[in-house]
């Protein structure tokens, strides 16, 4: 149950309401009133949980629960008496509910004296904006816009309707769509890692693009997004950006993409819409990622990679044809452990 020091709480709702909001089917008492969500192992008799995944069945069939959202499939391992919603997808059923116990609540207008305004900047209607915020020379905020304390906003910059631009943010050379989310201390629009080598040392190349981030993305905290070289850096809608991120210049990130903390991107290279890169993936530059590819964790990407496919290890493959290579290995250096202690 989440510490109501921080968070705000908006139930009860009834069993009814929330099978009509989350698109479920009830089996149970549709006047059964439900407080909170909660774990499944955690949940008591006012709360609703969930089960999206088979190693908490014996969990499931332990729970104390009022309601519990669940795939039709599993349902008969649910103990006596307990209500359900059942659905094909029980986690966008829960993330439907939990959105509705804690609806953020809307935050009234205020700009803080203490911030920096440049009087060239438009300012939509509905802005917050906390202190030590500044914000540049002919910079656009839309209407609804949060910029929390000590955000910087330069010179330029436009940000739709509905952000949240949280703390320690720095932004330059951006275009920022609508219902964007940045977490703290997120860097975005500097310059790309761009130079020309020679004997007498490098030199940077001036980096001319921007950073162009489209609607209802989420940046998670300390991501660094460069600005593009030339062409821009792209980041597309819906796509949901861990913490730690670092997107090079020029990259472009398709719709609903997913990348886990610490992923890396290499200049240039172009991923396709709803890719998953897990945490620790590593992409090389000039690449073409197909739509729909999955990198696990750690990945090494190399090579171009066509739609559909979940690729693992390094240089990244085929996952399947990776674990194959990897249990192979595992039997190689067994036989080989058993020879050598023959020979001792």
């Amino acid at each position: 149950m989440a510490d109501l020091r921080f968070f705000n709480c908006k139930g009860p709702f009834t069993a009814s309401e929330l099978a009509s909001i989350a698109d479920t089917k009830l089996v149970g008492d549709e006047k059964a009133s439900y407080k909170d969500v909660a774990a499944i192992d955690l949940a008591g008799p006012d709360d609703v949980t969930f089960l999206d995944n088979r190693k908490y069945l014996d969990a499931f069939s332990k729970t104390r629960a009022g309601l519990c959202i669940v795939h039709p499939d599993l349902a008969n391992h649910a103990p006596e008496g307990l209500n359900l919603l059942l659905t094909p997808q029980p986690y966008m059923a829960y993330a439907k509910i939990a959105n509705l116990f804690y609806e953020k609540e809307p935050v009234d207008s205020q700009i803080s004296s203490l911030a920096h305004i440049d009087p060239s900047a438009t300012i939509g209607q509905g802005v917050y904006i906390e202190a030590g915020a500044y914000i540049g020379k002919n910079v656009v905020v839309g209407n609804d816009t949060q910029i929390l304390a000590n955000a910087v906003i330069r010179e330029g910059v436009q940000i739709g309707n509905s952000c949240i631009i949280s703390s320690n943010v720095t932004i330059s050379h951006s275009l920022i769509g609508n219902a964007v989310t940045i977490h703290p201390g997120t860097q975005i629009g500097q310059d790309g890692f761009g130079f020309a080598s020679g004997p007498q040392g490098h030199l940077r190349i001036p980096q001319l693009g921007r950073v162009i981030i489209e609607d209802h993305v989420n940046i998670g905290a300390n991501t660094t997004i460069d600005r593009g070289a030339g062409p821009d850096t792209v980041i597309g809608t819906g796509s949901q950006i861990d913490n730690l991120v670092q997107i090079a210049h020029n990259v472009v990130i398709g719709a609903g993409c997913v990348l886990v903390a610490q992923v890396g991107i290499s200049g240039s290279t172009k991923l396709g819409n709803f890719c998953v890169a897990g945490g620790q993936a590593g992409l090389a530059g000039h690449l073409t990622i197909g739509d729909g590819v999955t990198m696990a964790a750690k990945s090494g990407v190399m090579k171009n990679i066509e739609a559909g496919q979940t690729v693992g290890g390094f240089p990244a493959i085929p996952q399947k044809e990776w674990l194959k290579k990897q249990a192979t290995l595992n039997k190689i250096i067994k036989k080989t452990n058993q020879k050598d202690k023959h020979h001792v």
